[in-house]
Formats: C-alpha cells, sequence, structure tokens
C-alpha cells in the first residue's frame, strides 16, 4: 500500500434535524492530517450522524464538512473516496477473502495484476496473508474484523471511518485488536475518524475525543487532557468514574481554594470560583488512598466501607462519609494494607490537586 499522507477534515457548524428533533446541533471541530479522532458519547448523543454525514450518507440540515479546506458536503460517497468500517464487518458471504478485499478495486476498474498485488499488500498489514481463500464464515470474529479494515484501507482512502468496528467482540479480543489498530494508524499515517461508546476504547486509540451529548459538541481534546481536566460533570461521569464533591469557597489563596462541605474544608489546587459561591469538585476513584493510623494528606476524611469488589488488580471501595456522603475508591490490590470488609472504619486521604472544579451540566 502507498504511504498517502493523511488529509485533514472540519465540521463548520454541522446541523442535521428530523423534523423537530435535532440529532447534530451546530458542532464544528477539526482533525488534522494523520490524526485518530473518537466521535465517543451516549446512545443518541448524535455521533453516528455526523460519521454518516462526513461519508455522506446523510445529508446536513445546515453547517459544511471540509476536506483539506474544500467543501465536500454536495459530493455523494462514492466521489469522497472514503474507507468505511461497520460495526457488523459487511462482508459479502460468498466471497472469499481475497476477493471481498478485491471488491473495491474491481468496482474501479483496477486490472487483475494491480489488483491482485494491492490485496496482497493489504492483507499483509492485517495479518492474513494465509486465509486468503477462506470465507468469512470461517473466520473468527476477529480475522472478519481484520478482513473489514482490510477492505476499506486497500484504494488508499483519504480517510478511513470506523463505525464501533470492535463492539461485536468479546472483551479480551477487543482490548487486542484495540492494539492492532493503533498500531495500523501509526504504520500508515491515515486519517482515522472512529466511532465508539466505549471510554477505554476512546482513552487507548486516540488522538483527540469529542465528546457529544444530546447531539451537542460538549468538550474535545487528547484524551489525557479531557481524562484529568474535565469540564462539566457529564465529561467527568461519563469518560472513567468520578466522585463529586460540593460545598462552598470559603478562602481564596495562591495555589488554590478552600471547599467548605459542612464542617470540612478541603484544599484545592488550581483557579476555581470567586469566594462565597457554590464549586462542584470531580474527584477520580484512583487518586485516594487508604491511610494508616497517624499518616497525613492535603486532604482526609473519614468514613465506613458500605460495599466493596475485587477487581483483580485493585479493589473498589464504597465509603459513606458523614459530610460528603458516599466516595468510591479504587485501591491496588497487591500487599494492601487492610482486608476490605463491609462496616470497617477508614480514613482516605488525597492530594489538594486530585480533586478538579467542574462545572453543572446545563439543564
Amino acid at each position: 500500500m502507498s504511504a498517502l499522507a493523511g488529509h485533514a477534515l472540519a465540521l463548520r457548524g454541522l446541523t442535521k434535524r428530523y423534523g423537530a428533533f435535532t440529532a447534530v446541533d451546530d458542532v464544528s471541530l477539526e482533525v488534522a492530517q494523520g490524526q485518530f479522532l473518537t466521535l465517543l458519547g451516549p446512545s443518541g448523543s448524535g455521533k453516528t450522524t455526523i460519521l454518516m454525514a462526513v461519508a455522506g450518507f446523510v445529508a446536513p440540515s445546515a453547517g459544511t464538512v471540509l476536506l483539506d479546506g474544500g467543501d465536500i458536503t454536495p459530493l455523494p460517497p462514492e466521489k469522497r473516496d472514503f474507507g468505511m468500517v461497520f460495526q457488523g464487518y459487511a462482508l459479502f458471504p460468498h466471497m472469499s477473502v481475497a476477493d471481498n478485499v478485491a471488491f473495491p478495486l474491481r468496482v474501479r476498474g483496477m486490472s487483475r495484476a494491480d489488483r491482485d498485488a494491492k490485496v496482497r499488500a493489504a492483507l499483509d498489514l492485517v495479518q492474513l496473508q494465509k486465509f486468503t481463500d477462506r470465507l468469512p464464515r470461517q473466520l473468527s470474529g476477529g480475522q472478519q474484523q481484520r478482513v473489514a479494515l482490510a477492505r476499506a484501507l486497500v484504494f488508499d482512502p483519504k480517510l478511513l471511518l470506523l463505525d464501533e468496528p470492535l463492539s461485536a467482540l468479546d472483551k479480551k479480543l477487543r482490548a487486542e485488536l484495540q492494539e492492532e489498530l493503533k498500531a495500523l494508524h501509526r504504520r500508515i499515517g491515515r486519517t482515522f475518524v472512529n466511532v465508539t461508546h466505549d471510554q477505554e476504547e476512546a482513552l487507548s486509540l486516540s488522538d483527540t475525543i469529542a465528546i457529544l451529548n444530546h447531539g451537542k459538541l460538549v468538550q474535545i481534546g487528547d484524551p489525557n487532557g479531557l481524562y484529568e481536566r474535565p469540564r462539566t460533570r457529564f465529561v467527568a461521569d461519563f469518560l472513567g468514574k468520578s466522585n463529586f464533591l460540593e460545598g462552598t469557597v470559603r478562602t481564596r489563596m495562591a495555589e488554590g481554594f478552600l471547599l467548605e462541605a459542612g464542617p470540612v474544608q478541603l484544599r484545592v489546587h488550581g483557579a476555581g470560583p470567586a469566594e462565597g459561591t457554590r464549586a462542584l469538585l470531580s474527584l477520580r476513584p484512583e487518586k485516594l488512598a487508604l491511610l494508616a493510623e497517624g499518616e497525613t494528606a492535603d486532604n482526609v476524611v473519614e468514613g465506613t466501607i458500605r460495599a466493596w469488589s475485587y477487581l483483580g488488580a485493585g479493589s473498589s471501595l464504597v465509603v459513606a462519609t458523614e459530610h460528603l456522603g458516599e466516595i468510591r475508591a479504587v485501591l491496588p490490590a497487591w500487599k494492601s494494607s487492610i482486608d476490605p470488609a463491609e462496616g470497617l472504619r477508614v480514613r482516605l486521604g488525597w492530594a489538594a490537586d486530585a480533586a478538579v472544579p467542574v462545572e453543572e451540566d446545563a439543564a
């Protein structure tokens, strides 16, 4: 396969209405050349509608789709030259692996010799060289997905669009294919646009994640930035898990502020609301520590384990506290200082820079 440079994609005010219902509401974003963008959101958030508009299968009610700065909104799908991988693979059951992969080249009128060379290169890319003569039903789910990838890449598409490509696979195989898909993206340098509702998949694969809810773009950024600095309660709660601590800002300091929740005062680093205003903090469960007797931290709270579960690498505890409600903590299981049990009194601690202020979601 040729090592073509990726192409840049941009959406400007993309909107799609179905009667009185707005599926996509004024979404604007940019995908740089060679980036892996994931559209992430719950069911009904508009992510698949956006992908279908980029592919040309859905006509926007307003807004434009730009490729390398040029408006492609009026172009039909076959003129956009985009590869697409569907959730259900969409392989032809009566065709061999090689014939499935060759199909886009036959449609384009490519000669048999050129087709064969490109098919071999595509199957080599997804490590299926030995399966050329098999039918789809003779392959595992993961192998079928690799065939779908090879078919989408064989004609050197300008973009690769992926519609929940791994959702039909079991968890272990999905994790393996995530690694392969990420390595494939790095090797070929093409621009990928992926749709998923799986947060771990989005974090693992993407250069950039666009989080959507009710048709609106809520926040966009790199995985680390979104996870560590969510802007709203929805983003903090949807991308991973979070505790939410509410209180009133009582004292502003050079490095941050004190948040008062009843008699408890929490030290928080970073910018925040003005003194006297209400604030909401997001605190990730893995950023809490179990404190031994006499051990201190910037913030310490006592509570009782209400529930717990063993996760293999760690334990998830739900700790009931008097003034902050229930707090979830995820603690390493290896050489744990306690044996979790319901009713056990514990002390939790966290650093002043562990929690970040977030906005309440708009009604």
